[in-house]
């Protein structure tokens, strides 16, 4: 006979209610997905590296379109607040002070994967499609490749693309600029 656990999910309010009591405290490297608190990998230096390269690139390129949160959370839904590695958001004059941004705050969501590859792709790249996140970077850093991801579904992205070292791309939301595979990673 099989045993059937029950589990019991937690909201957002209740996440951030964990931290107010230092049952979950700032050093904590976890996050809220679909109301389990998931364990996030460590920051070793070589993806750190890449996020901060990444802030590099965009800042001086977008800064006056866009803001940049790295490591920050979104908030998907009462159950789900991921904190990706970097996002280009929408502007706001109070820069997120009042709420978490939201998905249609976001113009760009990238990933970072070393030991995460199959987690983010499983995982947080349907969260991703189903809460409308428009268009995904996932950065592999083993294969040195980014795979966008746009035209987000309740099922999916509709459109994945793989992008090589020599290859330049665009994010949707700013299609004149231009960004090189090979300056990801230096």
């Amino acid at each position: 006979m099989a045993v059937q656990l029950r589990r019991r999910l937690f909201t957002v309010d209740e996440y951030y209610r964990m931290g107010q009591a230092a049952i979950l405290v700032e050093d904590d490297r976890v996050e809220l997905l679909e109301g389990q608190i998931v364990e996030m990998g460590p920051l070793r230096s070589w993806r750190q590296a890449t996020v901060d390269r990444l802030n590099w690139l965009f800042s001086s390129r977008v800064t006056d379109r866009a803001m940049i949160c790295i490591h920050g959370p979104v908030r998907l839904s009462e159950e789900s607040e991921p904190q990706p590695d970097f996002m280009l958001l929408r502007r706001r004059d109070d820069f997120y002070e009042s709420a978490h941004p939201e998905p249609n705050d976001v113009l760009l969501l990238i990933e970072v994967s070393d030991t995460s590859t199959e987690y983010d792709r499983e995982v947080k790249l349907p969260l991703y499609a189903r809460y409308g996140i428009a268009e995904v970077w996932l950065v592999g850093l083993e294969a040195e490749t980014v795979e966008t991801f746009r035209s987000p579904t309740a099922d999916g992205y509709q459109e994945a693309t793989q992008w090589q070292r020599g290859q330049r791309l665009s994010p949707i939301a700013f299609p004149g600029l231009d960004v090189a595979v090979d300056d990801i990673w230096g």
